[in-house]
């Protein structure tokens, strides 16, 4: 005779996925979480630095605020992007396809593969974040090589090409 109706059904394993505003507006805070890690918290920690000195040069004690402000307010967010990633997750029934291990007690041998069968694929807050990193690596090779000062010439990046740009008219 057949059992119905236990707790491990498949019916009730079944996540209903949130509405697509519902799921861009996640995705949203997310990008603004994970882009305040990188911005807004190391501007807060310079405001609030800024506000400890005062006027005059540097001091330690002002360093030091700066230091713990920015450490506090990036753990915090941090936390924060990973629950709201946890819920965006609940939210779609996405699930991440690599298990997440510490790593001191991750194998040593990279020979064995890790999940058999399983193709690894980035879920949305992953592609998030990557897609920050790449958007800030290029923002600052940009301006490393087109706006940054030289050190062997004085000269910004912006100058020469103006330089360039008068020989080529002439």
């Amino acid at each position: 005779m057949p059992f119905h109706g236990h707790k491990g059904s498949v019916e009730e394993e079944t996540v209903e996925r949130a509405s697509a505003p519902k799921r861009i507006a996640f995705a949203a805070l997310l990008t603004i979480v994970g882009l305040n890690v990188w911005t807004g918290g190391p501007l807060l920690a310079l405001w609030v630095g800024s506000r400890v000195q005062g006027s005059g040069s540097p001091t330690m004690g002002a360093v030091f605020v700066v230091v713990v402000v920015l450490a506090a307010v990036c753990l915090l967010l941090a936390v924060l992007f990973s629950r709201l990633t946890q819920r965006y997750q609940e939210m779609t029934g996405q699930a991440s396809t690599v298990r997440q291990h510490t790593p001191w007690l991750r194998s040593m041998r990279g020979e064995r593969p890790q999940y058999a069968g399983v193709e690894p694929t980035l879920t949305t807050p992953e592609r998030i974040l990557v897609g920050m990193v790449v958007v800030a690596f290029v923002l600052f090779e940009v301006w490393f090589f087109f706006f940054s000062g030289s050190p062997i010439d004085n000269r910004t990046g912006r100058a020469s090409l103006e330089i360039i740009a008068a020989c080529q008219t002439i």
